[in-house]
């Protein structure tokens, strides 16, 4: 179910390339006032660019698209609402780069989607012209605080520098694969997951109470401790925790499936200088690949 659900990222993002393509234009040096919305639509998104004094609160749809974003305060995504941040261009105008700085936090409220980061191979840019055979371009995405989403539909998370911890907490539109009938989801043709790859994090990573099609947490750098605790997942292939570099501990308990290789390609364990717990102990090996394959430990320790 993993290929399929990465098969449907690529749809989605070339749908997104797009959708997502027609934001107003927004030159990299305008600076915005003290208190700041960005409001749009699945058909006609707005464009987040420019250097925003205060917070921003992303209403509707909008996208990293237009040049860089910088933030000085948080970033605030509305319940239900959703933002792109997985371009490497500008393409408003046709020059340049695409970027995402904020200074602050990023706050994702309840029903929201928000997708930050890209990379070749793994999840590809919407704007990357070779995102059919893997993809050549990175976004360059840094967040000073922390990211935290709270009973979110979907958060993905790619190729991002975070200072501060990573937190998915609740949420995910139920144990379904099922795409929703509405929304910007609906539009990209795409069920609801959470998903935290090749991301350099200065805090902790929690996962924790999500209700979803899949989540992954795939080679990331962390500083200080994993947690996935109670995640119900309806992809028996979902709770792919592997190929991480933990300096503090980590713990996995009470998720179903519990954490396991799935069908990751060219996993391995995680790789943990604290204590390890759970389904993540250093006694615990799981097929890999699953369901048959030999028997690896979940993680190691370093």
């Amino acid at each position: 179910m993993r290929k399929v659900l990465r098969l449907a990222a690529i749809t989605s993002l070339v749908l997104a390339t797009v959708v997502m393509g027609a934001g107003a234009a927004g030159a990299a040096e305008t600076h915005h006032p003290q208190s700041n919305t960005c409001s749009g639509t699945v058909t006609s998104p707005g464009t987040l660019a420019g250097v925003y004094r205060g917070n921003v609160v992303v209403t509707g749809v909008c996208a990293v698209d237009g040049g860089a974003a910088v933030i000085k305060g948080n970033l605030i995504i509305a319940p239900g609402a959703a933002l792109n941040a997985t371009f490497a261009l500008n393409d408003v105008t046709g020059t340049g780069t695409s970027s995402l700085t904020v200074f602050g936090n990023v706050i994702v409220g309840s029903g929201a989607v928000m997708a930050m980061g890209c990379e070749p191979n793994f999840f590809p840019c919407s704007d990357d012209p070779n995102a059919g055979t893997g993809g050549t371009l990175t976004g360059h995405n840094h967040v000073f605080g922390n990211v935290a989403a709270s009973q979110a539909l979907t958060v993905i998370t790619h190729a991002s520098k975070i200072n501060g911890n990573l937190n998915y907490i609740g949420g995910g539109g139920g144990v379904t694969c099922a795409v929703p009938t509405t929304g910007i989801l609906a539009a990209l043709q795409s069920p609801p997951y959470f998903d935290a790859e090749n991301n350099t994090i200065g805090g902790s990573l929690t996962i924790s109470g999500l209700q979803t099609c899949w989540m992954g947490a795939l080679r990331n750098q962390i500083r200080g401790n994993v947690l996935v605790l109670k995640n119900t997942m309806a992809d028996p292939d979902a709770s792919e925790v592997l190929t991480n570099r933990v300096n503090g501990s980590i713990a996995c308990f009470s998720n179903s499936p519990a954490v396991q290789y799935g069908d990751a390609a060219a996993a391995s364990p995680n790789q943990v200088r604290g204590f390890a717990f759970g389904e993540c102990a250093f006694n615990v090996r799981q097929p890999s690949p699953a369901p048959n394959g030999p028997l690896e430990p979940i993680s190691v320790k370093i």
